[in-house]
């Protein structure tokens, strides 16, 4: 995979679907689907979100993910396969690329539907394992089984990101993709601060500030 040649899918990550999951800390999912929006800002890769029944049942994107693309609009749907509402598939097809690399919430149905139809439709198609979550581990495993026995190819949001870096001499996005570690990749995230401040001598990150949200007035 290279920026140049994937576009990203990320389906229903919102908090109704995101309720049912227990395949996976909540909170690491929420961290490594942010994070992983925000490598796909620094590389340029397109990227597209797809919401399913909002208003009625799924409630909203996350705002932690929307706040990473404000002016994208998720595409709206229906259907549980995403492969089946053309404004989706008319969005990846815009795109002119072949690879494509999905994550959503539930693994056994918004992962695992789109991904097979997309293949038989002749995508190479990966699934970001650690972007996705189901309502238990077993249920998740069984769902990306499928997926491999179809042809997809399971990766992690940290290993795509890095395989669009490839080079650390490449100056352009390093910088960036180190913020990206810092803030969402743990202990490999700790270590990369650890080294710049004590071996290397350079500043540590500064995190924006918080304040106590001002009392809310309601009608």
């Amino acid at each position: 995979m290279t920026p140049d040649n994937c576009v990203i899918t990320l389906i229903d990550h919102q908090p109704q679907m995101l309720f049912g999951v227990t395949s996976i800390d909540r909170q690491s999912l929420i961290n490594n689907v942010v994070g992983f929006a925000k490598a796909a800002k620094i590389f340029g890769v397109p990227l597209i979100l797809s919401t399913v029944e909002t208003k009625s049942f799924s409630g909203n994107i996350w705002p932690q993910l929307q706040a990473i693309y404000p002016d994208q609009t998720p595409i709206e749907r229906s259907t549980m396969n995403s492969w089946d509402d053309e404004k989706f598939v008319s969005a990846v097809t815009k795109t002119g690329r072949k690879k494509i690399v999905i994550a959503g919430l539930w693994t056994e149905v918004c992962v695992a539907f789109p991904t097979i139809q997309a293949i038989h439709d002749g995508y190479e198609v990966y699934v970001v394992e650690d972007l996705c979550g189901d309502l238990d581990e077993k249920t998740h495993l069984a769902a990306m089984r499928r997926v491999e026995q179809a042809g997809a190819k399971p990766v992690t949001w940290i290993q795509v990101m890095l395989e669009w870096q490839r080079d650390w001499a490449e100056r352009d996005t390093y910088d960036a993709v180190m913020d990206v570690v810092k803030h969402h990749a743990g202990g490999y995230g700790m270590g990369v601060e650890y080294a710049y401040t004590m071996v290397h001598g350079a500043p540590g990150t500064v995190h924006p500030g918080w304040e106590v949200p001002a009392e809310q007035v309601h009608a």
